[in-house]
């Protein structure tokens, strides 16, 4: 059922207030992807069992698969049900049109980025569709979060390596950033300091000098995407500096499919795979989140 665009403002205002606060306190609010029910239950019940305020997410993929509304319309039941402090972000939303669209479905956070549409996009043309975002989510007061680059990397289980020196091409700059915020006004900048999406057989390497000159140089609220598969003290570190949000997608993914492999392996004779989700595969994906909301400090941090 669709919520109020005044019952919008205010969930988006306390977002607004509790990024801030999560900025000055020094803890991260994890954005959690959502593929299904299970995904949903399973950051929730780390959500409630940590009492850690999280953000739940969806990118352009999981928006068709379930749809907007039926992502805020889960949320809203299972977060009572779970009484649990938890936020919608919007995540690599590829165009103004479908940034608009998740406004107006009452997401707290959006993030615009038109270059995962087109990697070769300019400048102008990410700063011009970013500028028209923000001044769009003044309808609600959403958060804006969005970035001057194409970030690589992908959801996956990748078999390369990471090639350190090709990624350094796209880290982001204190002079980059600034420009950036200053020229389209966004909540939040999303950093690239050797970070990157996906899981990797070596661990992600982050470049927290870098970090620091970046959070010197601009006044908002900085995040990190691609945060699977690297060392927690790198967020601790990460944490203390100033980033206040940090994405978390393949690690639950694998740990999703590689429980369910083995249990239905161990279950033959079972075919009510969603007994057998309920059983091992929620609690796996749980542990996952509960392990990174330690490494954000946001422990005891919810309002409820």
């Amino acid at each position: 059922m669709a919520i109020s665009l005044r019952q919008i403002k205010i969930n988006c205002s306390k977002a607004r207030e509790r990024m801030n606060q999560a900025r000055y306190e020094h803890w991260a609010f994890g954005a959690f992807n959502l593929d299904d029910e299970a995904t949903l239950r399973a950051v929730l019940a780390a959500a409630s069992n940590k009492k850690a305020p999280v953000l739940v997410e969806v990118s352009q993929g999981e928006v068709d698969d379930i749809g907007l509304d039926t992502v805020r319309d889960m949320v809203d039941n299972l977060k009572a049900e779970y009484q649990a402090e938890v936020y919608i972000n919007l995540d690599h939303s590829p165009s103004i049109e479908s940034a608009k669209l998740g406004i107006e479905a009452g997401f707290e956070f959006i993030h615009i980025d038109v270059s995962q549409a087109n990697h070769d996009a300019s400048d102008e043309e990410i700063i011009a569709a970013t500028k028209e975002i923000v001044d769009y989510a003044k309808l609600t007061g959403a958060l804006v979060e969005s970035e001057p680059h194409y970030f690589g990397g992908s959801s996956n289980l990748h078999s390369e390596t990471i090639d350190y020196d090709e990624i350094k091409k796209t880290f982001s700059t204190p002079e980059g950033a600034k420009h950036f915020v200053e020229n389209t006004g966004i909540d939040t900048f999303a950093a690239a300091i050797g970070n990157l999406h996906g899981k990797y057989p070596v661990p992600k390497i982050l470049d927290l000098d870098l970090l620091k000159e970046i959070r010197n140089a601009i006044d908002c609220n900085i995040s990190l995407h691609g945060g699977s598969d690297t060392p927690g003290h790198y967020f601790r570190d990460a944490v203390a500096i100033g980033v206040s949000k940090v994405n978390i997608n393949s690690d639950m993914r694998y740990a999703y499919r590689t429980t369910l492999e083995k249990i239905l392996s161990e279950n033959k004779d079972e075919y009510s795979v969603a007994k057998l989700i309920n059983k091992a595969v929620i609690p796996a994906v749980q542990a996952v989140v509960e392990s990174k909301i330690d490494d954000f400090n946001s422990s005891g941090k919810a309002l409820y």
